[in-house]
């Protein structure tokens, strides 16, 4: 930056109205340089400086200012590019102002600050206020002074007319003067000087600041371009910052509705989950996790976390999450789910990386197959309250391709707790992943104890007691965790059976429905389940080229499931008078309390739901 001294009179000329400025020191005394305690420059008056002088001390003392300057506005614009933060850039300006260039210092910004008009009223709130401490109010009278916390003025004032200007004035006339009256509550005490210098980006006013020395030498022309260059670059640091906090808000706003925001209730098993972002100080992640229903009573466990900290990280999640779910859908093993993942990512662009979790639990045959791409391994609590980490092949991330996923199968034993979560909850800045996996398998040992060994902790307790493994203080990544509460179905609660795709099956199946619901002491529900498998089983036999399965599941519901090897998935449509089908879909649509279809490896699955009667105790209760 060019900084050049102001030709024309002494400056000592330069006054307040009502006020007297004291002599300044000679060019040659020790305060007119910059003091050896930091405080600001003060300017020379006895020996000007203008284009024609010939003094050798006048010039070299002219050289020194401007050099002084120079390096003031610089360490300034260093200081302030170094905040992140509103709040960071103020108090960054604060600091190269007070006390190299300034007594005291009043900071307005906008309420609210993304309201960007520049020419109606405006409301400001006092956001910074920094002064030098002295020995007595009257050496520092901006101690005596009580500026307006909220300020508000309108178009039409000596305030907005500074603003509207752009550039920074100091307090010299008339109408400066009346703007600084608008800001404090009355004039300021003692001598002082003044600049106002508005925070403006093109047209974007986001406020101003207010510079004031006190019984020193008043502010230049000079003095004035220096407060320019700090204005300038405090509005850019307020800009920059509005900015990456609006992509911020809309990046986790983008990956929070791409969460689930209610968790389905699967028959044999409870869900329950948390979702913490990563601390103001962090990025947003791409962590998710989902729980998908599949066909034959079973559910999709899936957790996964996308590498990096941005907003296209949270569009990577979404998309991988959607594809994940389109994958379940599809019925396809968990191995199969992360090998589509991983092609999926790689056709999204190089370096689209992730980690995913996927296991699918079966209540009825109490296990759950597992596959991992490079994600933290899942730890289950066992009933008796011993957590352990399973073993799970590691895999590699999605998106590196041309590599293998290996699926185990486990037992998931009814009581058992299986915890899915992001290396958020286990890995910071203070421990690797394995000590965080080792703490969380001690804290859900505690935890569990605390219950007994009969009963298993409370699921949704246990998911907050989880969470205090991290801790107070700052985060680095985002935190996803996913809980499941195995109950299972009981084999007493389960019957199946077989049947050949014949004209005699719906009978049949009828009949083995009806021995089922007499075992259960369901006869209530004979005649509507009767009508309904029937039904189902006739458009099964009708397209079926092989067996037709049939299993009946009780539970807080009674399920009926039929299968067979036909692609097609029923519709539910109106018949028209004179058709001789099409009404089974309907009747089960009115009749059952819910149903679907599902496409299988081998064909398709239709099932519906009914209630159970309800019970004597329960209708007292």
């Amino acid at each position: 930056m060019n900084v050049t001294v102001p030709q024309g009179e002494n400056s000592d000329s330069r006054t307040i109205p009502g006020e007297t400025v004291p002599p300044t020191p000679p060019a040659d005394s020790e305060s007119a340089r910059t003091q050896p305690d930091g405080q600001y420059f003060a300017t020379t008056t006895n020996n000007p400086v203008t284009s024609d002088s010939t003094t050798p001390v006048g010039r070299a003392d002219a050289v020194a200012l401007s050099l002084d300057r120079m390096r003031l506005a610089g360490a300034a614009t260093e200081r302030i590019a170094s905040g992140t933060t509103v709040d960071e850039v103020v108090t960054a300006l604060a600091d190269a102002a007070v006390p190299q260039f300034a007594d005291g210092i009043l900071v307005y910004l906008r309420t609210p600050l993304q309201d960007y008009e520049t020419l109606r009223p405006h409301n400001l709130r006092l956001a910074h206020r920094t002064h030098i401490p002295a020995e007595s109010a009257a050496e520092a009278p901006l101690i005596l002074l009580t500026p307006e916390e909220n300020l508000a003025f309108t178009a039409d004032g000596a305030l907005a007319e500074i603003l509207a200007n752009v550039r920074p004035v100091a307090i010299n006339d008339v109408l400066s003067q009346a703007a600084l009256a608008e800001i404090t509550e009355g004039p300021l005490p003692g001598q002082f000087s003044a600049i106002i210098a508005p925070l403006q980006r093109k047209r974007q006013l986001f406020g101003f600041a207010v510079l004031i020395r006190y019984q020193h030498e008043p502010y230049d022309d000079a003095d004035v371009l220096v407060a320019a260059q700090m204005a300038t670059h405090s509005a850019l640091g307020i800009d920059r910052a509005l900015l990456e906090r609006s992509q911020l808000y809309i990046a986790g706003e983008l990956q929070r509705t791409m969460l689930p925001e209610t968790l389905p209730r699967p028959t044999g098993v409870r869900l329950a989950s948390r979702y913490l972002p990563a601390a103001e100080t962090a990025r947003v992640g791409g962590d998710w996790y989902d729980a998908i229903p599949l066909p034959g009573s079973r559910v999709a466990l899936v957790v996964g976390d996308v590498m990096g900290h941005s907003m296209t990280a949270a569009a990577i999640m979404g998309q991988l999450r959607t594809t994940a779910q389109t994958l379940a859908g599809l019925d396809l093993p968990p191995q199969e789910v992360l090998h589509n993942l991983d092609e999926q990512a790689q056709r999204l662009g190089s370096n689209r990386m992730a980690t995913c979790l996927y296991a699918v639990y079966d209540p009825v045959a109490h296990r759950i197959t597992i596959a991992n791409a490079g994600h933290p391994p899942p730890v289950l609590l066992h009933l008796g309250g011993r957590a352990e980490v399973l073993r799970v092949p590691p895999g590699a991330p999605i998106g590196v391709g041309g590599v293998d996923f290996e699926a185990v199968e486990l037992d998931a034993p009814a009581g058992a707790t299986l915890l899915l979560y992001t290396d958020g909850l286990v890995e910071s800045r203070l421990r690797d992943v394995w000590t965080g996996m080792e703490q969380l398998r001690e804290e859900l040992g505690t935890i569990a104890h605390l219950t007994g060994p009969d009963r298993p902790p409370p699921l949704e307790a246990l998911c907050d007691q989880v969470l205090d493994i991290l801790g107070p203080g700052d985060r680095d990544d985002d935190v996803a965790l996913l809980a499941a509460r195995f109950e299972g179905i009981a084999s007493s609660d389960v019957v199946s059976w077989s049947l050949d795709p014949e004209d005699k099956a719906p009978g049949r199946a009828r009949r083995l429905a009806r021995e089922a619901l007499s075992r259960w002491d369901l006869e209530e529900l004979t005649d509507s389940v009767e009508l309904l498998v029937s039904e189902l089983v006739t458009n099964a036999v009708r397209y079926a080229t092989w067996q037709v399965t049939v299993r009946l599941l009780r539970s807080d519901v009674l399920r009926c499931e039929v299968t067979d090897d036909a692609p097609q998935l029923p519709r539910l449509r109106r018949s028209r008078f004179l058709d001789e089908g099409g009404r089974g879909i309907f009747l089960v649509d009115k009749i059952s309390m819910r149903w679907g279809a599902s496409r299988l490896a081998t064909g398709k699955l239709v099932w519906f739901e009914m209630a159970l009667p309800q019970q004597p105790d329960q209708e007292q209760g």
